[in-house]
């Protein structure tokens, strides 16, 4: 789990976040990014926010938190990015003009997480409160996305663990969980070739030996 509480939250992901800047996993999904405006759902304390912007995307940085916010904030300082306290799934029509004014050409919505108190997540179980989370948002995303003219592209993160040797059984797996969940209904689909996956742990048996240094797999539908 990612903390039950928002300091908890930011203090976990400021160590997860640095193991992937070390890893240089931002600068990779960064570097499949499209266009030159970005909107950043989800930005967190800012290490995927920064990566776009020292690529030189232009950046609107939206977290429902506004102590995430204000780690972005801290984090980019300098940089071409703006920002705005927003619940994607709940927008007020004031918030929606201020990202079609922005004009994004892409949307990026990357490791999707909230702290316990956001999602609702308890011990015992099963990781349900946090998929039907990560569901929701995502489907809220792709909502938007389908609202705003200038969007061209849609670039989801996030992290599973499988075996490596079964990617391509996951990539298709992948497609049509995105196909019938976050993009059902509306304008535009994922295909299989867009499916990339990245290795970040070596060994999956670790998952049942308790939270591993990295899940084994990140899987991206750009």
């Amino acid at each position: 789990m990612s903390g039950a509480t928002v300091a908890e939250f930011i203090a976990y992901w400021e160590d997860e976040g640095q193991a992937y800047v070390r890893r240089g996993d931002y600068d990779w999904m960064a570097s499949l990014v499209p266009g030159k405006r970005v909107l950043d759902i989800g930005c967190g304390i800012g290490f995927a926010t920064q990566a776009l912007a020292r690529r030189g995307f232009q950046v609107l940085a939206i977290d429902v938190l506004p102590e995430c916010l204000a780690a972005t904030q801290a984090r980019v300082a300098g940089e071409p990015v703006n920002f705005l306290q927003a619940d994607v799934s709940a927008l007020a029509a004031e918030q929606y003009l201020q990202i079609a004014d922005f004009a994004p050409e892409t949307v990026v919505c990357w490791l999707m997480g909230a702290p316990a108190d956001v999602t609702g997540a308890r011990a015992g179980d099963g990781g349900m409160a946090v998929a039907t989370y990560r569901e929701k948002t995502h489907r809220a995303v792709a909502e938007l996305v389908a609202r705003i003219p200038t969007v061209s592209a849609l670039h989801i993160v996030d992290r599973t663990a499988i075996p490596w040797q079964a990617k391509d059984i996951g990539r298709d797996t992948l497609v049509r969980y995105h196909n019938d969940k976050t993009l059902a209904g509306l304008p535009f689909a994922g295909q299989r070739q867009h499916a990339l996956y990245r290795k970040l742990g070596d060994n999956v048996v670790e998952l049942a030996r308790g939270r591993p240094q990295h899940p084994a797999l990140k899987s991206v539908v750009p």
